[in-house]
């Protein structure tokens, strides 16, 4: 059962929360402070400020432990019902043997979501399958193997060709800088999954984004062949790429190109490489002195 509560953080009840928060806090000073945060109202761009009836402030840095507070009761009822689960904020995930089972917990875990919390459950992105189609947190299994969603690869890609779109007028040290804090951020939280070809393949493509970044900002012949030929690329070569009339995706996969702005050559420019980032994830804590040459990931591109 793959369940998400619609609008948790908008639709807490003020009094079931300070109900439950009252079973553990004794001091009515905090209790007080609590329900002035809960009721201070939202300043609108217009200027006037409008009533909080119910729902904690999102992004506030008390509204996680408060939304957990809420959800707690949830949790003690899934206990003592002996399922297992996990829950993150208001995405949870439960773990039973059939698909019975799980259309029967649906049900029943929506009508104490409803009637004991006062929350609704997303029933469009909630769902009673086979746990290979579910997604908790960004990541499925397959084959019993965590990856990420096809969601979070599609958004990622998304995102790398905003960085590197063509359009962009950015000079290419702040493109690159950011690109290496997004890819590198993405992988530290996305790199425990299993999925060491797709990393290979999101490696090699990322750097055949930025040598069209890098074709499309040489622009003209003359400063492409000198760039070229600075980079170790013979004459007759140099003077074939620079007339070639072919595309910037198409150049950035040619063999000269390639050539100039080499692996090594991009990695000092600070692009990110992902395949060495996701072997020290994998095998750098467990064994410090293992060689990342002698890994079984190869990519030349």
């Amino acid at each position: 059962m793959d369940c998400d509560l619609k609008s948790c953080f908008d639709t807490v009840n003020h009094s079931r929360l300070l109900r439950l928060l009252t079973r553990r806090v004794t001091d009515r000073r905090v209790l007080r402070l609590i329900r002035r945060y809960l009721r201070a109202g939202v300043q609108m761009p217009e200027g006037h400020r409008e009533a909080t009836t119910q729902g904690v402030p999102q992004g506030g840095p008390l509204s996680p432990l408060l939304a957990n507070v809420m959800l707690d009761p949830l949790d003690k009822e899934l206990e003592k019902r002996g399922l297992r689960f996990a829950r993150y904020g208001d995405d949870f995930l439960i773990l039973v043997r059939s698909a019975p089972a799980a259309r029967r917990v649906m049900a029943s875990i929506t009508r104490f979501v409803d009637s004991r919390l006062g929350l609704v459950v997303n029933r469009q992105k909630s769902q009673a399958a086979p746990l290979h189609r579910c997604a908790f947190l960004g990541f499925t299994f397959r084959r019993k193997k965590l990856v990420w969603s096809n969601k979070v690869l599609v958004r990622f890609k998304d995102r790398i060709r905003q960085i590197t779109s063509r359009r962009r007028g950015i000079r290419m040290p702040s493109r690159i800088e950011e690109l290496r804090c997004y890819a590198v951020g993405w992988l530290n939280y996305f790199g425990t999954s299993h999925t060491d070809t797709q990393v290979l393949e999101l490696d090699q493509w990322i750097r055949r984004r930025v040598r069209m970044c890098f074709w499309k900002q040489w622009k003209r012949p003359r400063t492409r062949q000198r760039h070229l030929l600075a980079l170790g690329i013979r004459p007759e070569e140099v003077h074939w790429a620079t007339r070639c009339r072919r595309g910037y995706w198409w150049m950035s996969g040619n063999g000269i190109v390639q050539r100039a702005l080499h692996n090594c050559w991009l990695e000092q420019q600070g692009v990110p490489n992902l395949r060495q980032q996701w072997i020290q994830l994998h095998y750098g804590k467990q064994n410090p002195h293992w060689d990342p040459a002698s890994a079984n990931l190869t990519g030349i591109a």
